[in-house]
């Protein structure tokens, strides 16, 4: 190896494919049929790898995209089912590389002011968004260290960094993913499982143009790009090569890390 591509010769290290590809491993991506996990699952497959996706509708439809996909109907807040869905990805190609936590509540979500929140309401959202990133990272990594390592990315929100109001339940669930992540990155760093996370500005989903709510979303579009410093809407292809770097060889010294993607709508 030349000083040129050595990291310990002081010279400029300069990437290569073998950096990003992902060929021989196996990512799981929950709710993966649809919008930003169907991104992130297509990037991921881009890169090589053998993907298994989880949702509660869609799944083994939306596998179909990828050489040798595995599709799995799960509820990420049931222990039972992510059992099942780390079962199955390990049954049918003997490991767990990739953890992609993705699957959460929001567009179901009504605005409302936080003494009006039920405390049902506010133990679902925790349920899904919280608990269901537990559980899948506690499925995956006995199988990711039997391997010698892994991947997880958590996918929080920017609406920790603003402190957006009105959905109070869901911005603090998102805190304790972007918490987890930290507290999950240093506890299974001897391990070589790296845990980051991902921040979405408000994008421009499946589920925000088929949501159910009485939400003004176009109103919230329009908030969101005018305090953007990239003066457009976001879309779920905007933060898939972010998710797939994380996940790549090329990421091998970055844990802890949460990448905001926003259009510059927050600065860290």
């Amino acid at each position: 190896m030349s000083a040129a591509n050595d990291p310990g010769g002081g010279g400029l290290v300069l990437p290569s494919n073998e950096d990003f590809s992902l060929e021989g491993q196996t990512a799981i991506v929950t709710g993966g049929s649809q919008g930003i996990g169907r991104a992130i699952a297509d990037g991921l497959a881009r890169a090589g790898a053998r993907m298994v996706i989880a949702d509660l509708a869609g799944a083994q439809e939306a596998a179909t995209r990828y050489p040798g996909g595995i599709g799995v109907t799960a509820d990420v807040s049931d222990p039972g089912d992510i059992d099942a869905m780390v079962d199955t990805a390990i049954e049918a190609t003997g490991r767990v590389d990739i953890l992609v936590n993705n699957a959460g509540m929001f567009t179901s979500i009504p605005m409302r002011r936080f003494d009006e929140i039920p405390v049902e309401e506010w133990r679902q959202v925790n349920e899904i968004n919280v608990i269901g990133t537990f559980l899948g990272c506690r499925a995956v990594v006995p199988h990711m260290r039997r391997g010698g390592g892994g991947r997880i990315v958590n996918i929080t929100s920017g609406t920790v960094f603003r402190g957006v109001p009105l959905l109070l339940h869901y911005v603090a669930s998102k805190g304790a993913v972007l918490a987890l992540t930290r507290a999950l990155a240093r506890e299974l760093g001897n391990d070589n499982i790296l845990v980051n996370s991902v921040a979405p500005g408000f994008t421009i989903s499946d589920g925000v143009k088929e949501n159910p709510s009485d939400v003004d979303y176009d109103h919230v579009s329009a908030i969101s790009i005018a305090a953007r410093t990239l003066k457009r809407d976001q879309f779920p292809e905007d933060l898939v090569a972010a998710a797939v770097f994380l996940c790549s060889p090329g990421a091998s010294f970055v844990t802890g890390q949460t990448i905001v993607i926003d259009g510059g709508q927050y600065f860290h």
